[in-house]
């Protein structure tokens, strides 16, 4: 797919991190950023894909940046203070990064805020400080240090990043099929506007149908993305932005007695929290509460307030149904009670049927619910690009739009995706995102039940979170 270069990174150009959304990044990069061949380095430590570098004069550095070799490693790539850095890296502190970049002059970009190994798993802290909650309160601190300094992207993918795009472009139009005046500018205008919608919740809805030929062997965790970040995310805490209509906190629910407390936590793993929610074609679905930066970031965007009192706030959280493959090697893996010691990753090339149905489920206004996002089938994600499948194209695609973004926009300090211009990200990203669709439907987590049994329910608001959990 030929491409336009929509912006020009000026200087050195580092990306952290090769696994498969690196990889699938690359192409994009080649196609859409204007850059100095020379002068891009990749770094990362198996060399297993050095060959893709190599074909292309792009510099290999294989190693695995840790606490004590990241910043000299950096320092040394950046001589002039002037350039990039994508961190698509695990087991790298995005927060250490973060503070390197604004010292040395240089933007940044990363999908996920980080930590260095050892808070996912084999942790001593409480499970509350195991959330994203205190990490992104980090991040949020350490940005009041840095304001109009150089431009740092925390947390853009697919989601968090795109999802919180497209909520924009739904709530305008939400606003325009029911009549409501909408032209909002700035956090306080979308705020108001998702207000006097209605909205009560929003669910970061998700439905990954990819299929392989292959059946799933046994002992082997299979996904669509990185085994790495699906267990890491799955096995912190459940996580949700908690909305200002909730009457109660589910079982295991605790509010954080810190900051902005626009979240509570379930003392249970996101990977193994299942709420009830809607994607298009399959309607009805089952989700898993995996913890992510959006869950966070939009509630907090989004809350309206009189004086210190947050008056409104939509309840938000991820709606998550992997692959078939991926629930199955989650269900293997809760059940030995240990992590897997073999981990596969679908190809596209192995991918034989399916997509990915990733968007924002609006919930509580004059229209019910409503549906609103990419659908990509992997096909097309072959069709589009190498080195993809639906799940990666959708991050990848929204890397792009990151990169250009703060190449357009390179002093605005630490940035989340809400605070990014969503229309700008979305010409950029659109290409790649399939087909965009709204969709409205008359369910709500109280309608279809197999038989009757005893449950917590709250039958005089359908949209209560209670409603939507499955115990």
């Amino acid at each position: 797919m030929a491409g336009q270069v929509h912006a020009t990174v000026e200087g050195v150009l580092v990306m952290i991190g090769f696994g498969s959304i690196g990889r699938g990044v690359l192409p994009l990069i080649e196609r859409h950023i204007g850059f100095d061949r020379a002068q891009f380095t990749v770094i990362e430590p198996s060399g297993e894909f050095a060959h893709l570098l190599q074909e292309r004069g792009i510099r290999h550095l294989q190693v695995a940046l840790t606490a004590e070799n990241f910043a000299d490693v950096l320092r040394g790539l950046f001589p002039e203070g002037k350039g990039m850095i994508v961190n698509l890296s695990v087991d790298v502190d995005s927060i250490e990064l973060m503070k390197l970049a604004q010292e040395m002059g240089v933007q940044y970009i990363d999908t996920v805020v980080e930590p260095w190994p050892g808070f996912y798993f084999g942790s001593d802290l409480p499970n509350a400080e195991r959330t994203n909650y205190p990490l992104r309160e980090r991040v949020r601190e350490l940005g009041k240090a840095y304001v109009g300094g150089p431009t740092a992207v925390s947390c853009c993918g697919a989601n968090p990043g795109m999802v919180s795009w497209l909520l924009k472009e739904a709530l305008l139009r939400l606003a325009a099929d029911t009549g409501v005046p909408a032209d909002p500018k700035s956090r306080e205008d979308w705020a108001g506007l998702m207000q006097r919608l209605g909205v009560k919740g929003i669910h970061i809805a998700e439905r990954d149908t990819q299929v392989s030929a292959r059946a799933k062997p046994p002992g082997v965790f299979v996904n669509t993305w990185s085994v790495d970040g699906l267990l890491s995310e799955g096995y912190q805490p459940a996580e949700l932005g908690w909305g200002t209509h909730e009457k109660k906190l589910p079982p295991k629910g605790h509010a954080f007695d810190h900051g902005p407390a626009h979240a509570i936590w379930i003392d249970r793993p996101g990977a193994d929290t299942r709420v009830r929610s809607w994607c298009p074609d399959v309607g009805p679905q089952y989700g898993l509460v995996i913890t992510h930066n959006e869950a966070l970031s939009i509630p907090d965007y989004y809350t309206v307030r009189d004086g210190d009192r947050a008056v409104y706030r939509p309840t938000c959280h991820y709606a998550y149904h992997p692959c078939n493959d991926a629930v199955l090697s989650l269900y293997e893996a809760n059940g030995a009670g240990e992590l897997p010691k073999a981990q596969h990753i679908l190809t596209a090339e192995e991918i034989v049927a399916g997509g990915d149905d990733l968007g924002v489920f609006l919930y509580g206004h004059a229209k019910g619910a409503m549906w609103y996002g990419s659908r990509l089938s992997c096909a097309e994600a072959r069709r589009l690009a190498p080195y993809q499948n639906a799940t990666g194209m959708q991050v990848t695609s929204a890397v792009l739009a990151a990169m250009v973004w703060a190449a357009e926009n390179p002093a605005q300090g630490f940035v989340e995706a809400d605070e990014m211009d969503h229309a700008r990200c979305l010409e950029v990203q659109r290409p790649y995102l399939g087909s965009v669709e709204c969709h409205y439907t008359d369910w709500t987590p109280l309608a279809h039940r197999i038989n009757r049994f005893a449950e917590d329910r709250d039958k005089d608001d359908p949209w209560q979170f209670i409603n939507f959990l499955a115990v």
